[in-house]
């Protein structure tokens, strides 16, 4: 029994497709959650907590605007996915990597937000790494 080539190539790349269209949904959630907490951080709300002797102590002000930033620019990049451009997947990874960087230092100020991002984030990562372009096409 022999396999299609032409089906399997169909298969692949409905599947990087599939994946890339995944990355770019939920880079575009992860980037509009970090807008808000980055709103919420410069509008110095109550909602976050200060913890105690924390190794990583910064202001809550400048803190907000790297989420906001960081946020505005997975916007961009989500969009960029959509498209498949190559140097949407590069930044998309990056971008991903940032947000959880940003997302761990500060877990003792508001630990399940922190959470639901990192995990958003690390799924960017890896449907953006997983898939391979084809380059025949």
């Amino acid at each position: 029994m022999t396999t299609n080539p032409t089906r399997t190539h169909a298969t692949r790349r409905h599947w990087a497709e599939g994946l890339t269209a995944f990355a770019a949904v939920t880079l575009m959630i992860a980037g509009v959650l970090d807008i808000f907490r980055g709103i919420m951080g410069i509008a110095e709300d109550d909602i976050f907590v200060a913890t105690r002797n924390y190794v990583f102590e910064y202001d809550l002000t400048g803190w907000g605007w790297i989420h906001l930033i960081l946020g505005a620019v997975a916007v961009v990049i989500s969009l960029g996915l959509f498209q498949t451009a190559m140097w949407a997947r590069v930044g998309g990874i990056a971008i991903a990597g940032l947000i959880i960087i940003a997302n761990f230092l500060s877990l003792p100020q508001y630990p399940v937000w922190s959470v639901v991002m990192i995990a958003f984030s690390a799924f960017v990562i890896w449907a953006l790494c997983v898939v391979r372009p084809d380059r025949s096409v």
